[in-house]
């Protein structure tokens, strides 16, 4: 899904800022044999109900950052809100609409945080699309481990800026009997578990900027930097599956690998140094809840771990990840809201199949 958050509030140089998420069919992307008919005996496809949400997430981007041998770890975290949003899905087209209130967040002490967080999560039949393009700025000390010990608890690097961007395309094998549509959008009802292998190429490339360098007045090299670049990509393999409980609950697992081939540069005040070579990455999503042909309430996790390649001794991984859970309710619309729906209805941007005389 797609959100627009604060950082742009300095830019348009306005105070209030709704988040904003937004997720295609990408339908342009997939011939039509994609929509043959599923097993409605595994499960059943809600495209011509209009799926409400009621909802809550978190979305955050942050930095692990390791000396080759272990002897010393920071993890950095951006500061992003809780948000509470509405949505609604309709012939695979999704909007969701959401804000991070005050009373959801009262412990937002440690530093400010700008940031666009776009993320699209899409599941059409025999796919798994996700698409990054993060943004973030004003970051915290989550956690260290070395041999410091009088690193402060609070400390916080207000410039440093994030930025990530990523493209993950996986074939859903069994996608005639498993629909993860049912597990992250509810716009399907899953019935009888099934399972599926997933493969496909992910790509990622971005970097990490510090103009401060706030590391050097406290942690010793090598774990200071001013600006850390990477690019990374290579093909994945994975297995994804749900377990269906008296037909209406329902936990859905997925655990994918990547071996990339990226290449890694760092750049501090006294020197730059990188390289290129081969590393492995993982992504891992899990959903659980209940499901039916009306209501629906459930949770769902989506965690993207990115490590790059080692350069100055240091072996860094950027940590995606999406927490929401959701409270669902499905409805047919009357013929006068509908024919403003179709719009959105795959099948009419899709080529047609000729007779056969």
């Amino acid at each position: 899904m797609m959100n627009l958050h604060s950082y742009w509030y300095r830019l348009f140089g306005v105070k209030f800022f709704c988040g904003i998420s937004v997720t295609l069919g990408f339908f342009f992307l997939f011939p039509s044999k994609t929509l043959a008919q599923e097993d409605t005996t595994y499960y059943v496809s809600y495209k011509k109900l209009l799926t409400t949400r009621l909802y809550t997430s978190r979305k955050y981007t942050s930095l692990m950052i390791s000396e080759q041998n272990d002897l010393a770890r920071i993890v950095l975290e951006p500061n992003s809100t809780l948000n509470l949003g509405v949505g609604a899905t309709y012939n695979d087209f999704t909007l969701n609409l959401a804000y991070g209130f005050d009373f959801m967040n009262t412990n937002r002490n440690q530093v400010e945080t700008q940031y666009l967080d776009l993320q699209a999560h899409a599941y059409p039949k025999n796919w798994v699309i996700d698409l990054f393009a993060q943004f973030y700025q004003g970051f915290f000390l989550r956690s260290y481990s070395g041999p410091l010990s009088d690193i402060p608890s609070q400390l916080a690097f207000p410039g440093m800026r994030v930025r990530k961007f990523g493209s993950n395309v996986q074939y859903l094998f069994n996608g005639d009997k498993l629909s993860l549509k049912a597990a992250f959008l509810q716009s399907a009802w899953q019935k009888k578990s099934a399972g599926s292998v997933v493969a496909g190429v992910e790509f990622y490339f971005g970097n990490a900027k510090d103009d401060q360098n706030i590391l050097a007045d406290f942690i010793p090299a090598p774990l200071q930097f001013n600006r850390m670049d990477f690019f990374e990509f290579g093909p994945n393999l994975g297995y994804v599956h749900t377990l269906v409980i008296a037909k209406h609950f329902f936990i859905t697992g997925m655990v994918s690998g990547n071996i990339g081939l990226g290449n890694t540069t760092i750049s501090s005040d006294t020197n730059k140094e990188g390289g290129w070579g081969f590393n492995t990455n993982y992504f891992l999503r899990g959903f659980a809840g209940y499901n039916g042909p009306v209501w629906s309430i459930n949770a769902n996790y989506v965690h993207n771990n990115v490590r790059i390649e080692e350069a100055r001794g240091l072996v860094t991984d950027f940590r995606t990840g999406n927490y929401r859970i959701n409270l669902v309710y499905r409805f047919n619309v009357g013929p006068n809201f509908k024919k403003y729906l179709d719009y959105v209805d795959i099948n009419k941007y899709l080529p047609k199949k000729k007779s056969k005389d």
